[in-house]
């Protein structure tokens, strides 16, 4: 009874989301940090004093949260960590540059539909976010997976190398995931300049406003990049959802095709108060993204100092191991005392655990079980 393309799914594994005991969640790079309270009001407010917006269909383009996305990155440059970002965007990015989902994931999955072909593979790391071979099974996408370096950093040449030899599109988070390695935004405008023209280059940079710097400065040169965000992360949005693109306007229409041929209206009322409003409060998140950032860094240091490699992450969480444990061993060990870290089976990082920043205060209890590893 199923379909012949059902046999191509191969769903993506979320973090674990527990339901019989209470853990401090340090597994799914949420935000350690609740949304603004001027968010929260505003949801609060609009629901009650207009309970029957609530009866009716939103905005089916969401335009006032496309206008609040696009102030808000003007007035940040992309990057929370960064207070000099805002200089580098030496243009302005307009609404109609602004495309918004049901979270990254959709906007993602619309990103694929739109722009990559079923005849030739769309490029990405092998270790990368792991819903890109989902997506590619489930839209009948052949798919090239490049090797990462031995320092964990993308093989840039390599990637460069199979875009051009199938004229086709390259695609990979920046910061990446699950490394937390972060490109800078000179390498991936070469790379732009070497990878076919006629191809969209994607980058996802759902974990930027943790880094150093946004690639949003490279849209006024390059038509075809196409830049992925989210609210999930550095805007404690995980649990309303709400993602977006920032592209060229001509990219933007496409998509829109692509969602107006599936669900009309992705983005609720609720999920648009609150993202207004967030975009509003920028600064409450460029603070927490600080918080995050500093305690990450510290961290850092601490696993460091207690003997387990760890790569130098630009984003909300780290990976690392410890040489002659097992990254089961650790993630068990952990989760025995009360928290949650992630663990992958993947061949080739099998050892390593990720770990999102919390708290300072679930970072020192964390700290205490680490030291005992």
């Amino acid at each position: 009874m199923l379909s012949a393309r059902f046999k191509n799914l191969n769903p993506y594994v979320p973090g674990e989301q527990p339901k019989d005991r209470v853990y401090i969640k340090l597994n799914a790079n949420e935000n350690p940090y609740p949304p603004s309270p001027k968010a929260v009001k505003a949801v609060s407010d609009a629901i009650l004093s207009n309970p029957d917006r609530l009866g009716f269909y939103p905005d089916p383009d969401a335009n006032e949260l496309r206008d609040a996305i696009a102030h808000m990155l003007n007035e940040t440059g992309g990057c929370f960590n960064n207070p000099h970002a805002k200089d580098e965007l030496d243009f302005e990015i307009t609404p109609d540059m602004i495309f918004c989902g049901n979270g990254s994931d959709e906007v993602l999955s619309f990103v694929f539909y739109s722009f990559f072909d079923s005849d030739r593979p769309v490029v990405f790391p092998n270790y990368t976010y792991s819903f890109y071979p989902v997506y590619c099974g489930y839209y009948n996408i052949p798919m090239k997976q490049v090797p990462l370096n031995a320092d964990w950093t993308l093989d840039k040449e390599k990637m460069l190398e199979e875009a051009n030899k199938n004229n086709t599109s390259i695609i990979f988070a920046n910061p990446n995931a699950p490394t937390g390695i972060a490109l800078k935004r000179s390498e991936v405008e070469e790379m732009i300049l070497k990878a076919p023209k006629d191809k969209v280059f994607v980058v996802d940079e759902a974990y930027a406003d943790f880094s150093d710097e946004s690639c949003l400065p490279l849209l006024k040169k390059y038509k075809n990049l196409v830049i992925v965000r989210t609210f999930s992360k550095s805007l404690s949005f995980a649990g309303m959802r709400c993602g977006f693109v920032v592209a060229d306007p001509k990219l933007i229409d496409a998509i829109f095709t692509v969602k107006n041929s599936f669900n009309h209206f992705p983005i609720d009322f609720v999920a648009k108060t609150a993202g207004t409003e967030s975009c509003k409060d920028f600064s409450y998140y460029a603070e927490n993204a600080k918080k995050v950032s500093k305690e990450r860094d510290d961290f850092t240091s601490f696993l460091k100092a207690h003997g387990f490699f760890v790569i130098d992450s630009k984003t909300n969480f780290v990976f690392t191991k410890k040489d002659g444990i097992a990254g089961q061993k650790i993630y068990e060990a952990v989760k025995k005392a009360g928290i949650l870290i992630r663990h992958f089976n993947t061949p080739g990082i099998e050892d390593f655990v990720r770990i999102t920043i919390g708290t300072k205060e679930q970072m020192d209890m964390l700290k205490k079980v680490m030291e005992k590893i």
